[in-house]
């Protein structure tokens, strides 16, 4: 049951479906980013998910592998999204990396997301087009 939560995670994280995700996180979700920042509690998180998704609105996780061990979970694949869906002729935009997931599900509710990946991409796509 455990790793259909995740996989549920993940489709409705992929879909934008902010009620789903919000509906699958604990109340006491902790959000860990690439850089170690700590976000925690659902209710602030949803407010945060919403952002990330007016960024990168077609943002996207890639599963390649996932293993897990008891209520922890790893995930490997890539994410994927392009700043505010600006198209352009060479793609600058745009970004695919290689990511992990570490995941703690508790009581059938996602308590922990953890996010291993170089966010320096995105970020300065962010920057060059907020110049």
């Amino acid at each position: 049951m455990r790793k259909e939560i995740v996989h549920e995670f993940v489709k409705s994280i992929n879909e934008h479906n902010v009620n789903k995700i919000y509906d699958l996180m604990d109340n006491d979700f902790k959000f860990i980013d690439a850089y170690g920042n700590e976000e925690t509690g659902k209710d602030h998180m949803r407010e945060s998910w919403i952002g990330y998704f007016s960024w990168f609105p077609d943002y996207e996780i890639e599963i390649i592998d996932l293993f897990s061990d008891n209520n922890i979970f790893v995930i490997l694949g890539f994410a994927s999204g392009t700043y505010q869906n600006k198209k352009t002729a060479n793609n600058e935009n745009h970004w695919r990396l290689p990511a992990a997931w570490r995941v703690v599900v508790d009581e059938n509710k996602i308590k922990q997301w953890q996010v291993y990946c170089d966010s320096k991409i995105p970020f300065d796509i962010i920057e060059r087009n907020n110049k």
